[in-house]
């Protein structure tokens, strides 16, 4: 049987390496959507790059100045059906990182809750006789704390279903707008 500071020094040893495993984690995590972040950029500057100089050549080439505005006018919607692309693209990584962040700190916030339960019940079997009252008071600072770790998890995720809902109205509208500045060409 181990003592009650051997019990809390492994506790303590266990809590830093799930601080670590978490923080490893996350920055995974965080290099990963920026690394998926740059990659888009990168390759939406090198196609902007290639249809733009595509397009002045097209614009120069130009006969007189109506055909000029007709060619410029055409490709208003491909633009802005590609912005309108960049922009979901964009919004949906930003929400996969978003729900990949909270799962892995989900994960790792149960197991670290799981691991300090343990030890507190442990502790608790091997705690001298009237400390029944603080055993029972940290065990409810534990039960309040994942509490209102669960409601700002819950606050968290409406505010990333909010932020997809208003990225989707505001790419919907975007697109409504275009479509009237240039009818699709039939």
């Amino acid at each position: 049987m181990f003592s009650i500071p051997e019990q809390f020094s492994n506790a303590t040893k266990a809590n830093f390496e799930a601080q670590f495993a978490i923080f490893s984690t996350l920055t995974n995590k965080a290099f990963e959507g920026v690394e998926k972040f740059v990659d888009l950029n990168l390759t939406a500057a090198k196609a902007s790059l290639e249809e733009t100089s595509a397009t002045t050549k097209q614009l120069l080439a130009a006969k007189d100045p109506q055909e000029f505005f007709s060619l410029a006018t055409a490709q208003a919607q491909p633009s802005a059906e590609k912005t309108i692309a960049y922009g979901r693209h964009l919004a949906t990584i930003a929400t996969s990182t978003g729900a990949e962040f909270s799962k892995a700190a989900e994960t790792q916030i149960a197991e670290t809750n799981r691991k300090v339960i343990s030890l507190v019940d442990e502790v608790s079997k091997n705690a001298p006789a009237g400390t029944e009252n603080a055993v029972a008071l940290f065990k409810s600072a534990i039960g309040n704390a994942t509490a209102g770790y669960e409601q700002f998890t819950k606050t968290a995720k409406q505010a990333v279903e909010s932020f997809e809902s208003n990225v989707s109205a505001a790419v919907n509208q975007f697109n409504t707008a275009a479509a009237k500045v240039a009818p699709v060409k039939k």
